[in-house]
């Protein structure tokens, strides 16, 4: 069977760029609502087009009030669904080609969706329509949901399973390979504190930092009143050369600005940035700053959130299993002034995260401090390593890719998080760089076809 799955892809590679080139030409981020077309027109464009896409291809298509696509390969039970999407993220700057023009160079191929996620989308359909055209005898379905919500919510899948019943088996191809089956806990809470303002000089008049919670922050800036250049220099010189994190001053004692300028990264892998949050409340705690609440709960936050601690140890919540790994956190929003705060952290738990060893444990240290806080935490995503269906993933990527099969658990969330059972499977590979929500976004075109023939091996053993 392999060899005839291996045969039916050769010489496929224009084809697929011919396929997923007009899809690629689709603006497909969100935008206003309209009738039919739930999340604005572009995805509901690119919807359409992919499914006139499946129907060229023979497969029977059906469609959920423009929140989904749906792909099926037959009439029969569905065993396997396969969660791709078609949205996309905005273009934003420093392309070297048009976003929305599928441009090729050789086995690379450059586009907004290429690798997030119709480059994917398209394999998985290609699957689909090897296997039905060899003629592989099945007992089962493959259903093939086609979202167009994935970057702002997953509202499509939301609505679609609120009345449709999940598949035995569900994959998404929106992530990397081998099999991603454990998906830690999120919990991002939000704390605040008020206070009366305390003229004082030197004082700490304010500290801003972070764009959301799920970005380890690359930029914080904090302006104190009654302090020299040259008494902030040597500190920040000092704290610059042991994070890493670049930090400047500029004006006088009248007003001087001082800013941390690190590397953002997101709050899943904390220790792919440096935290630019954190190195700067560094940096102020070495100063000479008045007795105010202000520099109090600033020194309150380097207590719990010191540069560095990417495992919670300051903040008593640190734990790790064996199934899904550490305990990751991000110091993630901080906006301070002279009469209060509010801030937000991201934690990644393991499976052995509880209310008790997470939440309750925050709620207690910051209500010390007298700071109010607020939020839930989510539940691990695991799929068991040891069942059937892992084993029948793992056996056909190493068959097709001749590399060894394995699990592995992330901190983010995938397109399954909430689908029981489900598990992220490819397309993409650990260690290439796709540029994903970037510029020059890009893929491999023998890798999307090696996708494509995963996909089709473990359509034809599942429904079998």
């Amino acid at each position: 069977m392999n060899e005839r799955i291996q045969k039916w892809f050769e010489g496929k590679e224009d084809e697929f760029v011919a396929a997923l080139a007009p899809l690629i030409a689709i603006d497909s981020t969100t935008g206003a609502p309209a009738p039919g077309a739930p999340f604005g027109p572009g995805p509901a464009k690119a919807l359409k087009a992919a499914l006139e896409l499946a129907e060229s291809w023979g497969l029977k298509t059906s469609e959920d009030e423009g929140y989904v696509g749906l792909v099926d390969l037959n009439e029969q039970e569905d065993q396997l669904h396969v969660l791709a999407h078609l949205d996309v993220v905005g273009i934003g700057d420093g392309w070297d080609t048009d976003p929305f023009t599928l441009v090729r160079d050789g086995d690379m191929i450059y586009g907004r969706g290429t690798d997030d996620d119709k480059g994917p989308a398209v394999a998985a359909m290609m699957a689909m329509r090897c296997v039905k055209e060899l003629g592989l005898p099945l007992r089962k379905n493959v259903k093939l949901v086609l979202g167009t919500d994935e970057e702002t919510g997953s509202r499509d899948i939301e609505h679609y399973y609120s009345h449709a019943p999940y598949a035995p088996n569900s994959v998404t191809p929106d992530a990397e390979f081998p099999v991603i089956n454990v998906e830690k806990a999120h919990y991002a809470p939000k704390f605040s504190a008020a206070w009366e303002a305390v003229e004082v000089l030197p004082r700490l008049v304010s500290v801003k930092g972070g764009i959301r919670a799920n970005v380890a922050p690359g930029h914080c800036a904090a302006e104190v009143l009654g302090l020299e250049p040259e008494a902030v220099e040597a500190v920040c010189q000092s704290v610059a050369q042991r994070t890493g994190v670049e930090v400047t001053v500029s004006g006088d004692a009248q007003g001087l600005t001082i800013q941390a300028n690190g590397a953002e990264a997101h709050a899943s892998t904390p220790e792919e940035g440096k935290n630019a949050i954190t190195a700067l409340l560094e940096v102020l705690c070495q100063l000479p700053l008045g007795d105010t609440p202000a520099f109090d709960a600033v020194k309150k936050l380097h207590q719990v959130f010191p540069f560095g601690d990417h495992d919670a140890k300051a903040l008593g919540v640190a734990q790790e299993d064996e199934v899904s790994g550490k305990l990751t956190l991000t110091f993630s929003v901080l906006d301070l002034n002279e009469t209060g705060f509010g801030g937000q952290f991201d934690v990644r738990a393991p499976a052995c995260a509880t209310e008790e060893n997470l939440v309750q444990v925050t709620e207690r240290v910051f209500g010390g401090f007298g700071w109010a806080c607020e939020g839930e935490m989510s539940q691990v995503h695991l799929v068991d390593p040891d069942s059937e269906f892992i084993h029948t993933l793992l056996d056909c990527y190493t068959e097709f890719s001749g590399e060894k099969g394995y699990c592995v658990a992330i901190g983010g969330g995938t397109y399954v998080h909430e689908i029981p059972g489900g598990v992220a499977f490819g397309a993409g590979e650990f260690g290439f760089d796709s540029h994903l929500h970037g510029a020059n976004e890009r893929a491999r075109i023998s890798r999307l076809l090696m996708t494509a023939q995963i996909y089709a091996a473990v359509i034809a053993r599942l429904c079998a």
